[in-house]
């Protein structure tokens, strides 16, 4: 645990070494000083949490000049020491702004109440603040952070939707923010009050999935001791988020399809029928549709699902939502660290520059790794460049790969342009078009309708 500190003001050295060690004691760092000019230079140095400031100091022993240095310590409880006979000033300094005063001969046990409570004090209020700077995030569908029109799309879909029980199937790249959709729709809808359980169903091996959903009962299989109660159980009653969906085992996806028709399930080993009453909310980055052409995904889970789906974009496709996406994640970390964070304009411009092929999720980790090197609280363009000296704005392509069409018009030559970049980018990727579509910038979804544009 971190100790507070405390900075002494006295100019009596037997007090101060006395009072001292007494705090040590009680497990306080302690600064002593003798005079106000020695506490003027400590405390810009030595990040009190607390000052205890005799009324008489050196070089005036004047109690008003001491009033007077009252501001210098704003920020921190100041507690003022003082003799019986300066009890009057001792009220004023009260006035000015500190926080009690205490009379000499100082009883130990009331000094350590009167510390105590100031210190108490002063880090609730911190609490508050950061609570304050937190409740002052967006909250609801504004969470979906963005100006672009299909920002705003978005965050209307979701306000339209969360309240009622309809099924959510949320698509787009990764990185862009279905997981925060998803939890929105919760917290909008009139299930808030009962919990919102998250499932990735890519990440739990498949002869797992079945007894982490259903649960199990004791002796359904080596090693299962005990009942345990299973993630479809958890969520009754809320919204079951059921992530990567099209990374669903299909023998899981048969057993899924009897949950969402009939609402009921058997834990794994049981004979007891269980009821359940969840919304599900599922989230995907790839086709299902083709994935339901190949034979991987369920048509008929598919539709279940779908109920309304909500599509994501890649960040490249509404790079105008960079600045207020940067503004949000500066003051999320401004809650972690006491220096403000800003950003340059060039350094606003190179994050707007870049394609961000990771997204939302990779421009926030970009601005974390920047800002952990930036104590002053500036982060540059010098900066990112430290961290980042080989990225740049340059085209997808190198300029001598494109030859302009002669005699063409502007948008012919763009669409020449595209239709060169997208097969390249398919015989790159043996017509693998979600890694085409990362080579391009763009969301897979917005490659197949350019593919179906352009008739490729």
């Amino acid at each position: 645990m971190t100790q507070n500190k405390i900075l002494l003001v006295d100019d009596e050295p037997a007090f101060r070494e006395l009072a001292s060690r007494w705090l040590v004691k009680q497990d306080y760092q302690v600064e002593a000083v003798g005079s106000l000019d020695e506490a003027r230079l400590a405390i810009a140095s030595y990040d009190a949490d607390l000052v205890l400031l005799d009324l008489s100091m050196p070089p005036h022993f004047d109690p008003q000049e001491t009033l007077k240095a009252l501001p210098e310590f704003e920020g921190r409880p100041v507690i003022i020491i003082t003799g019986h006979a300066d009890r009057d000033l001792a009220l004023k300094a009260i006035e000015l702004g500190a926080w009690d005063f205490i009379a000499k001969p100082i009883d130990p046990d009331m000094l350590a109440v009167v510390v105590r409570r100031a210190i108490t004090k002063t880090k609730l209020e911190r609490e508050l603040s950061q609570l304050k700077s937190v409740n002052q995030q967006p909250k609801g569908a504004a969470a979906y952070i963005g100006h672009s029109p299909s920002a705003q799309k978005v965050r209307a879909l979701i306000e339209r939707i969360a309240p009622t029980d309809v099924r959510v199937l949320v698509t787009g790249p990764s990185g862009t923010g279905k997981e925060v959709i998803s939890r929105t729709v919760h917290e909008l809808s009139l299930r808030a009050a009962k919990p919102f359980v998250s499932v990735h169903c890519g990440a739990i091996p498949a002869e797992l999935l079945e007894s982490e959903l259903f649960g199990y009962v004791k002796g359904a299989f080596t090693g299962a001791e005990k009942d345990k109660v299973g993630l479809l159980s958890l969520a009754d009653g809320g919204t079951l988020f059921l992530d990567e969906i099209g990374e669903m085992p299909l023998a899981m996806q048969v057993k899924l399809l009897r949950v969402l028709q009939e609402g009921t399930f058997f834990p794994v080993g049981g004979r007891e029928q269980k009821h359940i009453d969840i919304r599900v909310v599922s989230a995907t980055n790839a086709d299902l549709m083709e994935k339901v052409r190949e034979g991987s995904f369920r048509e008929d889970l598919y539709y279940r699902i779908k109920g309304v789906n909500i599509e994501t974009q890649a960040l490249s496709e509404r790079l105008e939502d960079v600045p207020v996406l940067l503004q949000s994640f500066l003051s999320s970390l401004q809650t972690q660290q006491d220096t403000p964070l800003t950003l340059s304009p060039d350094a606003v411009q190179w994050f707007r520059d870049q394609t961000w092929p990771g997204n939302v999720r990779e421009l926030k980790n970009t601005l974390e790794s920047v800002a952990s090197i930036c104590p002053a609280g500036r982060i540059s363009l010098d900066d990112i460049q430290l961290l980042y000296p080989s990225i740049n704005t340059a085209p997808l392509s190198a300029p001598d790969a494109i030859t302009p069409l002669s005699n063409a018009t502007l948008d012919e030559q763009v669409k020449d342009l595209e239709i060169r970049l997208i097969r390249q980018a398919l015989n790159d990727h043996n017509d693998n078009r979600t890694q085409a579509a990362k080579q391009l910038g763009i969301s897979r979804q917005g490659l197949i309708k350019k593919i179906e544009r352009y008739g490729l």
